[in-house]
């Protein structure tokens, strides 16, 4: 089998079916943005508000009531909080042994599909170019078999040609979005996680002095 002529046969389907991919990355990161979105949305500041009410409950030395605090909230200091209380009574070294190993988990949760976006911002533009290149050469192709005898052949080419620019310009189009999103969400992720090491940081020193209380 000749390797050439089997891209050569790839090439001449032209352009239309990259431009399909591009549209279904296009429609899967703008779902990925949304669902991000909503769950940013739903955790922005929630470990913030928690500050007061579990550093006052630890403050009574009522850790079973800063555990019902925390229950039910899904942000990520307040999931770390969980499994910190269920360890509170060996110690604050083991509660931040569980906070740094919790964090790791929630960081993943908190960077659910970014990895996608980051992705498609940076190939969307090559899978452009390469539809770009294979439609060029399916003008050419045509150019070289029928060639050019009057000025409407000669217009059908240029139509061609920039026919095949599309597919450049729609890679940019979908990768411009996604590496916005990508970056405004890694920034999401860096703050949702900074109030969550505040509010760890809180609790661990709350449960040192209670420590040293009890010594």
């Amino acid at each position: 089998m000749d390797l050439q002529e089997a891209f050569l046969q790839l090439a001449l389907l032209g352009a239309n079916w990259v431009l399909w991919v591009l549209v279904a990355l296009s429609v899967a990161s703008v779902a990925i943005v949304i669902e991000r979105w909503l769950f940013f949305r739903g955790v922005a500041g929630r470990d913030s508000a928690l500050l007061e009410p579990v550093s006052e409950k630890l403050g009574k030395d009522d850790i079973e009531g800063a555990a019902e605090v925390v229950k039910n909230v899904p942000s990520p200091g307040g999931r770390m909080l969980v499994a910190m209380f269920k360890v509170a009574d060996r110690g604050p070294a083991s509660a931040r042994a569980v906070a740094e190993g919790n964090r790791a988990q929630e960081k993943l949760r908190l960077e659910k599909h970014l990895g996608f976006l980051g992705t498609v911002g940076s190939n969307a533009p090559f899978i452009g170019l390469f539809g770009t290149v294979l439609e060029i050469l399916r003008v050419f192709h045509l150019l070289g078999e029928q060639g050019v005898t009057t000025g409407e052949d000669a217009s059908g080419i240029m139509n061609g040609i920039s026919e095949a620019l599309v597919a450049t310009a729609i890679g940019l189009l979908v990768a411009i979005p996604a590496v916005i999103a990508y970056n405004a969400f890694q920034r999401r992720v860096k703050q949702v996680l900074s109030e969550a090491d505040a509010l760890t940081g809180m609790v661990v020193s709350q449960l040192a002095e209670r420590s040293e209380k009890a010594k």
